[in-house]
């Protein structure tokens, strides 16, 4: 039965669309641009590729490129008083082209649709054997939303799980140098006139931009180095398991799933988010705020990829130390504790027994700041 299943998912899995994302910096380096001019290519070379959902952006050399490219008609949405144009998903599927255009990833779809977000609308059409080429920018994929806040300010609430990431078969970086994205955004290529001057005192700082770029070199370099290490992985290879270890502490528990993600993700490994709880915080005695931030933590570490589990144990470290060993669990990732811990630490300290209990046995420890 195993084989025949195997064999089942094979076929499914050749029945997939392939998935290539256009990724970049920020608006304005030419991800839609070079995304048409994919698309031209590919109906020169009779490929039946249409546009799912394109954003010009009323940009000269972008509206150009749409030309010729049939689309497939947007559904329109009334909405709060406004008419609002969506991705037609159904329309997509009915059609089945070979390709599909979509861009703006990172998309929340207006209330009332299928799905809440774009990369969910992309996962089924791909799941329906359509190929997707797709573009984002750097700033939206959910674990590096703390590094961009820092970068430049601002929060980006719309964001992509970093798994997409790891689903697609391709992801191409578009890259400028800063003062060519400068330059562009000076020409009126990128904004119009009356934005310029918002957007250069804003996102637009060379700064930023510098920093941007090279979180986006390193994303896509990371990609590749995945890509890697999954074709030519040997039988003797040990995959790495990290296990993310969370209190109720809903600050320092987001920033410990976040790193950890990007940890995974870099490795291309499986991680656990593991909450040990202790009798002092079981429901009836746990404030109700905690109880919400807890949840908010499973339900992000599950949009990002990661498996969430609760233990009832009086001693968090017997409760790691137990799933680390039942689990084969070969980096744990702590918080970094609090400077009275560390002032109190002695031979009965549980993170000071975890720590010495982990180095026998060969276990990577990760203390996150």
């Amino acid at each position: 039965m195993s084989s025949a299943k195997h064999f089942l998912e094979l076929i499914q899995k050749s029945r997939k669309g392939k998935f290539k994302i256009y990724i970049g910096m920020s608006a304005g380096v030419g991800k839609t641009f070079r995304m048409l001019q994919e698309a031209q290519s590919l109906l020169r070379n009779g490929i039946d590729v249409k546009i799912g959902y394109v954003e010009t952006h009323d940009r000269e050399e972008t509206v150009a490129l749409t030309d010729g490219i049939p689309e497939i008609p947007r559904r329109s949405v009334f909405y709060k008083g406004k008419n609002l144009e969506e991705m037609d998903l159904q329309a997509i599927i009915n059609e089945h082209p070979e390709v599909v255009l979509v861009d703006e990833l990172a998309h929340t779809n207006v209330e009332g649709s299928k799905n809440k977000k774009r990369w969910q609308d992309v996962l089924e059409i791909l799941d329906n054997g359509i190929n997707v080429i797709s573009a984002m920018n750097i700033q939206h994929i959910e674990s590096l939303n703390e590094e961009v806040k820092n970068i430049t300010g601002i929060e980006v609430a719309e964001r992509v799980p970093d798994k997409i990431l790891g689903l697609a078969d391709e992801v191409v970086n578009i890259d400028l140098t800063a003062d060519e994205l400068l330059t562009r955004l000076k020409e009126g290529k990128i904004y119009k006139k009356e934005k310029i001057q918002t957007a250069l005192t804003n996102f637009f700082q060379s700064g930023h931009i510098l920093q941007l770029r090279e979180l986006a070199l390193k994303e896509v370099a990371a990609h590749v180095e995945r890509k890697v290490e999954t074709e030519i992985k040997t039988e003797n290879f040990k995959p790495i398991k990290f296990l993310a270890c969370i209190s109720s502490n809903e600050k320092i528990a987001k920033n410990i799933i976040r790193k950890t993600a990007r940890l995974a993700s870099y490795y291309n490994s499986q991680w656990t988010v593991l909450y040990v709880q202790k009798p002092s915080e079981n429901p009836e005695k746990i404030a109700l705020d905690k109880q919400r931030y807890l949840i908010n933590n499973f339900n992000l570490a599950q949009e990002l990829g990661a498996k969430v589990v609760r233990v009832k144990e009086s001693s968090v470290h017997k409760g790691i130390l137990d799933y680390v060993i039942a689990h084969n669990i070969t980096t744990v990732c702590i918080g970094k504790p609090h400077a009275e811990i560390w002032q109190r630490l002695s031979g009965y300290s549980w993170i000071y027994t975890l720590m010495n209990r982990l180095n026998e046995k060969q276990i990577d420890i990760i203390i996150l700041s």
